[in-house]
């Protein structure tokens, strides 16, 4: 971590919160410009039903989730384990990973990739295609800027089939 880095202070009632789905929030907390590349941390509220991340992969990042509040299915390339309350995972980088609360269950996570990386405009990016002010072809397309590289994956969509 870089030394030289301030610190980053976000208030509750100052963070830029977005929908990215009908059924979920994202807070944005500190992305990569703020922190020097050390980390960047999003809350991610995920009421019942919603469909949470897709399968993908980053390659230059780790992503962690800590389990604030409620139940969360997260696939682990091949397996799905599920957090509650307190738990912690890390996904190293390459690794095939989706998340989303448990079956009739919410999910209140603090979601972070270190080293940090630019993530607020993808969410920003969500956004919008959430409101229909941009395209699915903007996510593919933005890939590789963002380091967000979609996986098909037969055992989150079995997963997800049952809910």
């Amino acid at each position: 971590m870089n030394a030289s880095a301030p610190p980053v202070l976000v208030r509750a009632g100052s963070a830029e919160t977005l929908q990215d789905g009908a059924a979920s929030l994202i807070t944005l907390l500190a992305d990569s410009d703020g922190t020097r590349g050390a980390l960047t941390a999003n809350r991610a509220t995920l009421h019942k039903g919603s469909p949470g991340a897709p399968a993908h992969f980053h390659t230059r990042a780790t992503e962690m989730f800590f389990v604030l509040g409620g139940s969360l299915r997260v696939l682990l390339g091949e397996r799905i384990v599920t957090l509650g309350t307190g738990d912690f995972v890390t996904v190293p980088p390459r690794l095939p990973h989706a998340f989303a609360p448990a079956r009739g269950e919410e999910a209140d996570v603090l979601v972070a990739f270190t080293p940090g990386m630019d993530r607020f405009g993808y969410y920003r990016l969500l956004e919008r295609v959430y409101r229909g002010e941009a395209d699915v072809e903007d996510i593919r397309a933005s890939s590789e800027r963002y380091d967000n590289h979609y996986h098909a994956s037969s055992v989150w969509q079995t997963e997800l089939a049952g809910d």
